[in-house]
């Protein structure tokens, strides 16, 4: 069984009205004491009620039944898939992994999920969960919904076929998705095989960001964030409904498909972007600028100018300043950062960084280009442009340290000697000159 989609709407944070069935919606008011064809008017929100107008997320769905209608929850064991970060020592080691092998049972994209990293928690109303998915066969019987916040999917082999309450978003690799919290959903895979990254957002909602001194255009362009317009199916059958609440997995019998919402209208929604759509801002005279040129969201926190996380990327580009070290200079942050390789090769590695794979430089950890990457970008005529190609790198950065989890720390595909590619570095002093 499956949902096709029935295409997109463009623009994020917008309001929007679909409906897959002709006069499904209401006019002049969200509630009326009948709906059209029968349906039930349910309104999911994602803020609070009284949050300012333009920072206001909420949708109003006409639906076949209510979402409260399912079984009694019971715990539900998936021990890879978890927001317990810990509370003990953290190392400040550079760490890297290479790509996380595929299951070796078959494995659908919930059974595949992996938890690396994290910081904050659903409880606290803050920080991130960082995973890994691997999957290999299609969610069948089962549908998924994360209440404790929200989840960015990045697809790096495979695509995704995404059946949400609210429509279908199809995404690839070097696109993502974007998945309001409280949305169930369930994930088919046209290739057989996929894999990619996931950051769940437990603070919030995922903004675009101003502009500032940029100005009105540049970065993500609102226009090229597609909204899925209404699908939906009605379906009768024994299902199970797997909700991720509090860090924990529970399961309730379900006997319909919960994607049965014929016609929505709000700003509340799911939605995907195009990376290779984004817009790249840079110097054309002299120095390297900060990283946040490259970004593509972020969920603020409550302290202005700092993001409870950042979602920036690295895709192909030119590097026109002169006299200029052109890769990441070396650096220490406060903040900590946490990438992945979609397709290609990263600029400031020159070996051991895949696609698929990932690393974690925590706060005031030392990192930047490897001793190869250095000599090279030490000789190259800086009077000529270069052009980056065919390369796509996604990071998240957080104000608060990531904390990684055990199972990632043991993991035969972490890179043990990830620190070693920068002991190649040579004195270079000379008080001469």
């Amino acid at each position: 069984m499956s949902i096709e989609s029935t295409g997109y709407q463009t623009g994020f944070g917008n309001e929007f009205a679909t409906e897959a069935l002709p006069g499904t919606l209401p006019v002049g008011r969200n509630s009326p004491q009948r709906v059209a064809h029968g349906l039930y008017a349910e309104q999911l929100t994602g803020t609070a009620f009284t949050a300012p107008r333009h920072q206001n997320r909420r949708s109003w769905l006409y639906r076949i039944r209510p979402a409260a209608m399912h079984g009694e929850f019971q715990p539900f064991a998936h021990e890879r898939f978890h927001n317990a970060f810990g509370a003990g020592p953290v190392t400040p080691e550079k760490l890297r992994w290479d790509p996380m092998p595929m299951p070796p049972a078959p494995a659908d994209f919930v059974e595949g999920l992996y938890t690396v990293a994290g910081n904050g928690g659903p409880d606290l109303g803050t920080g991130v969960g960082i995973h890994l998915y691997a999957a290999n066969r299609d969610m069948q019987g089962r549908f998924f919904c994360d209440a404790d916040g929200e989840l960015l999917v990045v697809p790096q082999q495979g695509r995704l076929h995404i059946e949400t309450e609210l429509g279908v978003l199809d995404v690839e690799p070097q696109e993502i998705a974007l998945i309001p919290r409280g949305i169930r959903f369930r994930v088919t895979l046209p290739d057989g095989d996929a894999r990619g990254y996931v950051c769940e957002n437990f603070g919030a909602l995922f903004k675009l960001p101003d502009l500032g001194p940029i100005g009105s255009n540049g970065l993500a362009n609102p226009r090229d964030f597609l909204i899925s317009n209404a699908a939906y199916e009605d379906v009768e059958g024994g299902f199970e409904l797997l909700t991720k609440f509090q860090g924990h997995l529970w399961r309730a019998d379900i006997d319909h498909s919960p994607l049965d919402v014929v016609g929505w209208h709000g700003n509340y929604a799911p939605c995907k972007y195009d990376l290779r759509r984004f817009n790249v801002i840079g110097s054309i005279s002299f120095d390297h600028p900060d990283p946040s040129i490259f970004l593509v969201l972020h969920s603020p926190s409550d302290t202005p100018g700092t993001s409870n996380v950042d979602v920036a990327i690295f895709p192909p580009r030119v590097l026109a300043m002169q006299d200029t070290f052109r890769p990441p200079w070396f650096h220490r942050n406060i903040a900590s950062e946490f990438m992945g390789l979609v397709h290609g090769e990263y600029d400031a590695k020159a070996e051991g960084f895949a696609p698929g794979g990932c690393s974690l430089h925590n706060c005031m950890t030392g990192h930047g280009p490897d001793a190869a990457t250095f000599e090279k970008a030490s000789a190259i005529d800086t009077g000529k442009p270069d052009y980056i190609t065919d390369t796509m790198a996604i990071m998240f950065e957080t104000r608060a340290v990531i904390r990684p989890v055990a199972q990632a720390l043991e993991a035969a595909h972490r890179q043990r000697s990830y620190p070693a590619c920068w002991m190649g570095l040579r004195k270079r002093f000379d008080p001469r000159g």
